[in-house]
């Protein structure tokens, strides 16, 4: 009996909202079924299709684990100050705990490093036992169980984006070329002195936008 799993993340590059990391697992026998489902990069379906997907896929799997990364440690990891710890470092440990849950015995991920084996190399350094790991760029594209697990991240991290917006109000996608995202920024901090615990401080334009607000105030008084 061989089980193969499938690890991917959803919201890597938005400024609100947690990193949201999932994986599945499936005998490999199975497979097949996974690719009869017609499964995608979630990112290429619909959220209607992703939702139906959903529950077709949990019913395949064997199970399937789901991590979420809140902002705050999102921030200390851009913040640190030994190079090593970033944000790819921390993808790949929680892909390590999400692996060490799954326990499978070959596993196919998206790398985030833009060298794909040191990806791997960084995942194996936090696992308890030696899978082989297939790590790949875009590999949500390319293996049909890595797609499954985008389409379970994703449904989940849009969940959790509409569990924000009930406290903080509608913030849009909560990625920074949505218009909506950006005028919820901006108004907030013309009220609050700072972000809500929701949005990753650490990122550029957030840092950018919060020091410009205190330095046009400094020149007020």
């Amino acid at each position: 009996m061989v089980l193969v799993a499938g690890v991917d993340e959803a919201g890597r590059g938005c400024i609100i909202g947690p990193l949201v990391v999932a994986g599945v697992v499936v005998l490999k026998e199975t497979l097949p079924d996974l690719v009869a489902l017609n499964v995608k990069d979630s990112k290429l379906l619909t959220q209607k299709k992703r939702n139906k997907l959903f529950t077709e896929i949990t019913n395949i799997t064997q199970t399937f684990k789901i991590t979420k990364i809140p902002p705050f440690e999102i921030d200390k990891a851009v913040n640190c100050q030994i190079p090593l710890h970033k944000l790819n470092r921390l993808e790949a440990k929680t892909m390590a705990q999400v692996i060490e849950h799954l326990h499978p015995d070959e596993v196919y991920v998206d790398a985030a490093d833009i060298l794909e084996e040191r990806f791997a190399t960084h995942i194996t350094e936090h696992l308890t036992f030696k899978p082989k790991i297939i790590s790949r760029h875009k590999a949500d594209q390319l293996y049909p169980i890595v797609s499954a697990a985008s389409i379970i991240a994703k449904v989940e991290r849009d969940q959790e984006i509409e569990n924000l917006k009930t406290e903080f109000g509608d913030f849009g996608s909560g990625y920074l070329h949505d218009k909506k995202t950006q005028t919820f920024l901006t108004e907030w901090l013309k009220n609050n002195k700072d972000y809500p615990p929701c949005v990753r401080k650490s990122w550029k334009p957030a840092k950018k936008a919060l020091s410009e607000r205190d330095t046009t105030q400094q020149k007020l008084f």
